[in-house]
């Protein structure tokens, strides 16, 4: 006998006592067997359904695309923990930033900095910023591009920091090349 046919029979053997079990445990309550069935079944769905649309409920629970609205207007649409994320191209290569206006630069998380062709281990952290955990070494940096919601820029200095960060910030260095940015209900508009 084959290693499939083996299976097969083995796992007939499980049906049929997870069955059998069931049978028992509501002789005389058919009604109420079926009823569990179809709830367990509707949630089954329910979780594959949702599974195969992840990457669509997780870009409308946390919205990181900026749209551009009009021909020199991006939209970025606040996140539900009420901050602005933000998917720029750093070299080329998709990074997350959250916009922080309290940040003076654009600041390149380790593994962001990584993905974007920059060895962090080989930088220079000869630079030093003050954040909301006290004081860390940074390393400057200049990006061949930056590109968001198509519009280019080249030749951009950012700083790459030395200890772990979560996520990369989007500083003022980058917001001043906007003419205005403004919160407008649940998004933050960008014009150039």
């Amino acid at each position: 006998m084959n290693e499939n046919a083996a299976n097969i029979i083995y796992l007939s053997l499980i049906g049929i006592a997870a069955g059998s079990y069931v049978l028992v445990a509501y002789r005389g309550r058919l009604g109420s067997m079926l009823q569990a069935a179809l709830i367990w079944l509707l949630i089954f769905m329910a979780a594959l359904i949702a599974y195969g649309f992840r990457d669509t409920i997780r870009q409308q629970l946390f919205p990181r695309e900026g749209v551009v609205i009009s021909g020199d207007t991006i939209a970025i649409p606040r996140a539900i923990d009420g901050h602005f994320y933000a998917d720029l191209k750093v070299n080329g290569q998709k990074t997350t930033f959250v916009v922080d206006t309290g940040a003076s630069d654009i600041v390149l998380a380790p593994q962001d900095a990584e993905k974007a062709g920059l060895d962090p281990a080989t930088l220079r952290y000869i630079g030093r910023a003050q954040t909301a955990n006290g004081e860390v070494r940074t390393a400057g940096v200049t990006l061949n591009t930056l590109e968001f919601a198509g519009f280019m820029d080249k030749d951009v200095r950012a700083s790459v920091n030395e200890s772990g960060m979560d996520i990369s910030l989007l500083g003022m260095s980058y917001l001043r090349r906007f003419q205005r940015f403004e919160i407008v209900g649940d998004e933050l508009r960008l014009q150039r």
